[in-house]
């Protein structure tokens, strides 16, 4: 069982940095470095990316707290009022973010006249184990608190350090979980980058097994709290969100498969300058 260890904010001032403030960051700069890499290596022009990446996290900070407010927490609303839908940085989804994300992408590459299929296998190879990183700072702040468990990976939550729990109590962490998915999964893509296996197909592969995984992981979210994500016919939002990535995923593998593998992305348009 892992102890439950929650470092302290690093006062700045007049503000604070939180632990996961920190591993967020780290995670968005590891991810827009590893993008840059990929893209240079498949002759993609790498220069939109950090465009396009300061585009996602608007969207995604945008979408993740309206999907947090509107869908996971409506409660907020009515005790702390509709401004509350304006206080962005107070209560995000990470499934709304990946949509908000995922949508602003789409528009900028759009605006600029760029295909996006161009960069899905970069955007796949960066995000995946920059997000992980991330996920690894939703564990040291534990703000995804699974159901009562004495699994070997369980944290030793104390009394008090949740809303509504009066004893101490092992549970799972959903943080600490989806983070070792997500390292997984980035070791599979860079794996398969290096042996040229399934090019052009990464994307769909990472939402294939993340909506899996996130699928099955909710079921372990903590229902026995006072403050506890919204289900909808049983299931959270980010459940159907999973949904959703396993039929995309699946898909588009399965017509790679029908129409075989393509050949490797043209970079004579869009390359990099020598």
């Amino acid at each position: 069982m892992i102890p439950y260890i929650r470092p302290p904010a690093i006062p700045l001032g007049f503000t604070h940095l939180e632990p996961f403030g920190i591993m967020t960051a780290a995670g968005l700069l590891v991810g827009t470095y590893l993008i840059v890499k990929a893209a240079r290596r498949d002759g993609i022009d790498p220069r939109p990316v950090q465009d396009f990446v300061l585009a996602a996290l608007l969207g995604g900070v945008i979408a993740g707290h309206l999907m947090h407010i509107f869908l996971y927490h409506p409660e907020e609303i009515r005790e702390k009022g509709w401004l509350q839908v304006l206080r962005i940085w107070d209560g995000l989804s990470s499934t709304g973010g990946m949509l908000g994300g995922a949508l602003a992408v789409y528009l900028f590459l759009r605006w600029k006249g760029l295909r996006l299929r161009d960069y899905t296998d970069a955007i796949a190879l960066g995000i995946t184990p920059g997000w992980a990183i991330a996920r690894i700072g939703c564990f040291l702040v534990h703000d995804h608190p699974g159901v009562p468990s004495h699994f070997f990976l369980a944290v030793d939550f104390p009394a008090g350090s949740l809303p509504g729990q009066i004893f101490a109590t092992p549970r799972h962490d959903l943080g600490l979980y989806d983070a070792i998915a997500l390292f997984v999964y980035a070791a599979i893509l860079w794996t398969l980058r290096s042996r040229n296996i399934l090019r052009g197909s990464y994307l769909a592969l990472v939402m294939l097994m993340y909506g899996i995984s996130r699928f099955f992981f909710d079921f372990l979210r903590a229902r026995d709290l006072s403050y506890v994500d919204a289900r909808y016919f049983g299931l959270t939002p980010a459940q159907y969100v999973a949904i959703g990535f396993v039929l995309y995923g699946a898909t588009m593998l399965i017509l790679r498969a029908r129409r075989g593998a393509p050949s490797p992305a043209d970079g004579s348009k869009h390359s990099a300058p020598a």
